[in-house]
């Protein structure tokens, strides 16, 4: 039996285990679609487009969402546009990687399948194999949509090879991580770190003159996005992102080799023997758990808002024959130009709190398939009290998250503007009538884990399809059936429009509806569900 035995089985269940979760490769393929229809409507003309590049180029808050434009041809703003789909991507690769190796190992599934004919490496190998085809798939599927919609091949093809390689290198950075530390939670924070730090590298090197800096070479997501698809489809470049991959893949099948299965190269950190006192309730236990997760959001979100409050003022610049205004317009809402680039900001926000929200309630599901729910359940901790104390995470923790963007947001908006009592304020709001629709996806994730413990991960479906509808419904003109689909499409645009208490009041009844029948399921079904 050789290391690998067994990698083309592992393959099969993988594909198995996660067909609903490869619903990433066709959203994902379609998102540039909705760039190409918006360009042609708006911008038809060549002079347009040239216009809209140097506005781009000179607006520090584009360059740092989508790089530096380096052309005006549709194709070349569309790929252009594209530019933070490499970073997801990467995300969904890594994350991909990671729970087929280090997961499998922490819950013991791999240990099963090592005692049957199953080489060392095979799980590392299917994992990554599984991962390296999905990207494939994704690139093949985006050229194609790209030549259907009248552009050329070989730029089509080359923005799909940007985006796919990019899931190469950090399929291999997740594989890596999986061997450093005993925990997936600690892979996962050390994988996206690294990609965070390779996105913020980008972003430095772009917004330090020409963008062909030293700091351009050093980051992955740089090389991938240089690749210039439609405006000289510099192919070379992927044989830098091949190689990366393939010595951090080697380091990772090396690193494999040196430690016991279950453990990591890292020591663990170990805790007292005896709990605090502290620790004598489920919400204690609840707020250890997901403290730091919680701080690392709030810090992050605090960023966030900093930073897009700060460019708000500057976003005017873009307003040239009101063109850019009717964009902006679009994604959020109506009223003034920098009040419509804030509701739109605020939207984005309100997607990625949601993203927490289900993180935070989906600790439900690892407890339980980690075997140390029952424990707890078996002493005189009653169910709802159990899950109550994660889910007051899922509830309250995107509206500290969301609270902290609001203020830092509105205070950066308020001292640029010299209005601080009136923006901020305003601000605030357009981040908080997001809850309400973020409150809705985390209930569809406690839902799930009550009623179809074993289908959690759709919750991820629940917000891909939000955040598909969000980023490309006006551009393709979907019917709004379909749009209100999406509770976010029913919050208020503040701070560009007026806030109605209704649909606010409505997403909140559906939340605690669709809350309550999960944790019904969850109070009268077995406990632990494997």
């Amino acid at each position: 039996m050789t290391t690998l035995t067994g990698t083309g089985k592992l393959v099969r269940l993988i594909l198995r285990r996660d067909r609903l979760l490869m619903l990433w490769i066709p959203i994902l393929s379609v998102i540039p679609l909705s760039y190409v229809a918006s360009l042609n409507e708006i911008y038809p003309t060549a002079a347009g487009r040239q216009q809209y590049a140097d506005a781009s180029a000179g607006n520090a808050g584009f360059v740092a969402l989508y790089g530096r434009p380096y052309g005006s041809s549709l194709g070349e703003l569309v790929a252009w546009r594209s530019g933070f789909i490499p970073v997801m991507v990467g995300l969904i690769s890594l994350l991909a990687v990671i729970r087929h190796t280090r997961t499998e190992e922490e819950a013991g599934r791999r240990e099963l399948l090592g005692s049957t004919v199953v080489g060392r490496h095979a799980g590392l190998a299917a994992a990554l194999t599984t991962t390296f085809g999905a990207n494939v798939v994704l690139a093949l599927l985006m050229g194609l949509a790209l030549i259907g919609q009248g552009l050329p091949a070989a730029g089509s093809f080359a923005l799909g090879a940007e985006c796919a390689a990019a899931g190469w290198v950090f399929a291999a950075v997740g594989g890596l991580t999986a061997q450093l530390t005993d925990g997936a939670g600690s892979a996962r924070g050390i994988a996206v770190g690294t990609l965070g730090a390779a996105y913020v590298l980008r972003i430095a090197g772009d917004l330090s003159g020409s963008g062909d800096g030293v700091l351009s070479w050093v980051s992955p997501i740089a090389w991938v996005v240089r690749i210039h698809a439609y405006g000289g489809d510099h192919w070379w470049l992927l044989s830098l992102a091949a190689c990366l991959t393939a010595v951090l893949g080697m380091v990772a099948v090396a690193l494999s080799a040196r430690r016991d299965v279950g453990a990591g190269l890292l020591p663990a950190r170990l805790g007292p023997a005896t709990a605090a006192p502290g620790l004598r309730t489920p919400l204690a236990l609840a707020w250890r758990l997901h403290r730091n997760l919680l701080a690392g959001w709030v810090a992050g979100f605090t960023v966030l808002g900093v930073v897009l409050g700060g460019l708000a003022k500057n976003i005017g610049d873009l307003a040239r024959d009101n063109v850019m205004q009717d964009i902006l317009a679009r994604m959020g809402g109506t009223g003034a130009l920098i009040d419509a680039y804030l509701a739109s900001m605020m939207s984005l926000l309100g997607l990625i709190a949601a993203a927490y929200a289900i993180q935070a309630t989906l600790r439900l599901r690892s407890e339980e398939s980690a075997l140390r729910a029952e424990p707890l359940l078996a002493a005189s901790v009653g169910r709802l009290r159990w899950a109550g104390s994660h889910i007051t995470f899922s509830v309250l923790g995107p509206a500290a998250a969301l609270t902290a963007a609001g203020l830092a947001a509105g205070l950066a908006h308020g001292l640029n503007t010299g209005d601080v009592g009136r923006d901020l304020p305003r601000v605030l709001a357009g981040a908080i009538v997001q809850l309400p629709a973020v409150w809705v996806l985390a209930a569809i994730a406690i839902a799930l884990s009550g009623l179809l413990p074993r289908l959690v991960p759709a919750a991820w479906g629940a917000l891909a399809v939000c955040l598909l509808l969000g980023l490309v419904g006006a551009a393709m003109r979907l019917s709004q059936g379909l749009m209100d689909v999406s509770p976010f499409t029913h919050i208020p645009k503040a701070p560009a429009a007026a806030v109605s208490a209704a649909p606010l009041v409505w997403l909140v009844v559906i939340a605690v509806a669709i809350a309550t029948a999960g944790l019904a399921a969850l109070r009268r079904r077995d406990i632990p569900v494997i």
